[in-house]
């Protein structure tokens, strides 16, 4: 058997290639950003040529490093930033129009139209997901509408739809060529268009969202085959075996297998998942029901999901539109430089509140102003913005039965110690990081893993989760609470602006 595991991450900001070893250990990355559009207030989009063409630098990158060949490569997993839509024409696989971020606001017109039959709960018994512009039916929708005979050439079946695993994938075994157009359960169950119960498109809901069918993808298990690399590419005839959504694989890569377990990861946004097994979970508190994933020829499990917006992209805001710090990692000396924050709150409403409010008229607010605030206490509010809405997520999947003992979290920010305490003080849990903070790449490897047989079982992969910190409580009980009542206070006032 081949000795390693190559692992595509196309996240929100860069695509990553990183090549793991059997003890989940990576052996050598390749990285690339991409830009990030952003034609209007409210519009963030991403140029999926750009995204494509990154991703097979990346590839040659993390080979070349590791001096590896395809022979060396056992399989494939993907995972990509959830939602993100992409519509390209197969017989010259060239897009139509840029990809719409998740991220993205434009929709809001759309949500309304389709609420007046059935309210924004109107399919979530069936998707799990309330009508809003984060998931992908409506961005579909609206390409669709605003691109020069779009609607026309995809009822003609020219045109087809991908989240970014499938764009990734179509072009990795053939493109034009004969690529393979697919998705699996986690990336589908975001769009708003998947039936969860069935793991397949539900036909009132694509009607309703006025997308033809023949443009989606075929959804299969988490963990199966998606096809191999066509003959031309660097990893020629690698078996493409794993995908999975970036937070569903961040979940994977925790092995949080068992109901009850959850991780947090902190990226650009926040997504906070609870495992609740083989149960169909509806929130009665603003969290979202998904599928975590499936192994082929398994039943698929499912999760409570807490979808937080702004949260390590309000740093770069910070850097980017303020000039506060010339790098992020800068934001933790900055807000060590004051005590507390002042009394200054941030709420990154910049595209309205996702969970537990779903609020599209939210936007950003800075409360609590004296001439006493300085740029200090403005990097702590920043940073204490994260823990709060996590806080506000937690406590919904409490109201839902969670019992939350312990958060195991993930992503970029957890580097970001001040964070993590004060995470922990205004949670009063203890919050854990595992030895490898890349869990999101390591879920698709481990997802292609399992199908390849290069790992045998879930057991055998949680023999690899190390712990590697732990942030303790040490915040007075009646001081988080006064605190986080600010910080309500403070949500209060982004709301109605739009």
């Amino acid at each position: 058997m081949s000795d390693f595991i190559l692992a595509l991450d196309q996240g929100t900001t860069s695509t990553r290639a990183i090549i793991f070893d059997h003890d989940g250990l990576a052996v050598a990355t390749g990285q690339m950003e991409h830009r990030q559009i952003y034609p209007e207030a409210g519009w963030v989009e991403h140029d999926p040529i750009e995204i494509w063409d990154n991703t097979r630098q990346v590839i040659a990158v993390a080979l070349a490093k590791a001096e590896l060949a395809s022979r060396d490569i056992a399989a494939i997993g993907i995972t990509n930033q959830r939602e993100t839509t992409v519509i390209w024409d197969k017989a010259t696989g060239q897009p139509v129009y840029n990809a719409i971020v998740w991220q993205d606001a434009r929709t809001a017109d759309y949500v309304e139209a389709l609420a007046r039959e059935g309210g924004v709960e109107r399919f979530r018994q069936t998707t799990g997901l309330p009508l809003n512009p984060y998931f992908s039916g409506t961005k579909i929708a609206w390409i669709l509408d605003h691109v020069p005979d779009a609607r026309r050439r995809a009822e003609a079946g020219e045109l087809i739809f991908g989240t970014t695993d499938s764009w990734v994938l179509w072009n990795l075994t053939g493109g034009v060529d004969g690529g393979r157009h697919r998705t699996d359960v986690t990336n589908a169950s975001r769009t708003n268009l998947m039936d969860l119960r069935t793991l397949d498109w539900h036909p009132a809901a694509v009607e309703a969202y006025g997308v033809p069918p023949a443009m989606l993808p075929q959804i299969g298990p988490s963990a199966g085959e998606f096809g191999r690399v066509s003959e031309n590419d660097l990893l020629a005839g690698v078996p493409v075996l794993g995908i999975l959504g970036d937070q569903q694989a961040a979940t994977f890569g925790q092995c949080a297998f068992n109901p009850g377990d959850a991780k947090n990861t902190y990226g650009t946004g926040c997504f906070l998942l609870v495992n609740t097994g083989r149960d169909l979970v509806f929130s009665r508190a603003g969290l979202l029901t998904t599928v975590a994933y499936q192994l082929d020829g398994d039943e698929p499990r499912y999760a409570l999901e807490g979808s937080i917006a702004v949260t390590g992209s309000l740093v770069q805001w910070l850097r980017d539109n303020l000039g506060l710090i010339k790098s992020a990692p800068q934001v933790e000396d900055l807000a060590r430089s004051v005590a507390d924050n002042g009394g200054a709150y941030i709420v990154p409403a910049f595209s309205g509140l996702f969970a537990p409010y779903w609020r599209t008229d939210a936007r950003g607010v800075i409360v609590g102003l004296t001439r006493y605030i300085d740029k200090g206490h403005l990097a702590r509010a920043a940073l204490e913005a994260t823990a709060y809405q996590t806080r506000d997520v937690l406590d919904a999947a409490a109201s839902d039965g969670a019992v939350l003992k312990e958060l195991r979290v993930d992503g970029g920010m957890i580097g970001n110690s001040l964070l993590m305490q004060f995470q922990a003080d205004v949670l009063g849990v203890d919050v854990v990081r595992p030895v490898l903070a890349e869990t999101t790449a390591l879920g698709a490897a481990y997802a292609a893993g399992l199908a390849a047989g290069y790992w045998s079982s879930l057991e055998e992969l949680r023999s690899n989760w190390r712990e590697g910190g732990r942030w303790s409580p040490a915040l007075d009980p009646a001081e988080r609470e006064r605190l986080y009542a600010q910080w309500h206070k403070a949500v209060q006032r982004s709301l109605d602006w739009v």
